[in-house]
């Protein structure tokens, strides 16, 4: 897992967004980005698949874990998930979101999916279960 942190306006979007597009070098699997918006969906390549959350009206971090859990389980050929605001998709402080956090490290290690995140927060604000996958 690796989280790609900041305050407001620091460029992590722009960062995620770069991550994503270059993966596709690399990936033998699919690339997936998932956000709340559809304001980037063309800064993306082509064969990222696009998920905009709010088209599957998903409601809060159990909600979204069990979103992250049937991509995973449609495909087992899914190597890369980003994801874009995950505070701000599941509707949560970032404090306040250690089991989704503790999910997405299992489907990791069970399914060698490797998840890339964005989250508002300087360095100094991040929980520990954060600041462990912070560069």
């Amino acid at each position: 897992m690796k989280i790609i942190y900041g305050p407001k306006g620091a460029g992590k979007t722009k960062a995620i967004i770069d991550g994503a597009n270059g993966a596709l070098l690399e990936a033998k699997g699919h690339v997936i980005f998932i956000t709340d918006t559809k304001r980037y969906m063309y800064d993306l390549k082509r064969p990222i698949r696009f998920l905009d959350v709010t088209d599957f009206a998903i409601q809060g971090e159990d909600g979204f874990r069990g979103f992250l859990k049937g991509i995973v389980a449609a495909n087992g050929d899914n190597e890369y998930i980003y994801i874009d605001g995950i505070a701000r998709i599941c509707g949560k402080a970032l404090a306040e979101l250690n089991n989704i956090f503790d999910a997405m490290a299992k489907l990791e290690v069970d399914f060698g999916v490797k998840f890339v995140l964005t989250c508002s927060a300087a360095k100094e604000d991040l929980p520990e279960f954060v600041l462990k996958h912070a560069e």
